[in-house]
């Protein structure tokens, strides 16, 4: 019997989380070096990485970072209004993980795990905690 699901190769998985991200990227109205911070990489590198046929491999590092960020632009769009869930990740927040800053800046200087609790946060919020 066939698998009825099927196995993505890298490749194809790199080039979606770096589709889906780009698109994050411009929905947040993130500056190039604001998405490369995020995404672990050098400028050129993510200005060659956010056009198809991108040939290089991104780390474990970078993948998990995409795939949070991904998890969190959604759960942002599902807890607030549109207009507020693209400018969100640009506003001072005195939430617990930001002290007042914008969460796109304690993500970047807290990296994979700042991130990561980010994503937790408004998951958080979405559950009514």
């Amino acid at each position: 019997m066939e698998n009825a699901v099927r196995e993505r190769s890298a490749a194809d998985m790199q080039a979606v989380a770096l589709k889906a991200f780009g698109r994050i990227a411009e929905t947040w109205s993130l500056t190039g070096k604001e998405a490369a911070a995020l995404a672990d990489m050098s400028e050129s590198t993510w200005k060659r990485a956010k056009k198809p046929g991108f040939a290089g491999e991104l780390t474990r590092d970078q993948m998990l970072r995409l795939s949070a960020l991904v998890g969190l632009y959604k759960s942002l769009e599902l807890y607030f209004n549109p207009p507020i869930a693209g400018q969100w990740a640009k506003l001072a927040n005195r939430g617990p993980e930001f002290d007042g800053q914008r969460p796109i800046d304690a993500m970047i200087h807290g990296g994979l795990p700042k991130i990561l609790r980010v994503r937790n946060y408004v998951d958080a919020l979405r559950g009514g905690v």
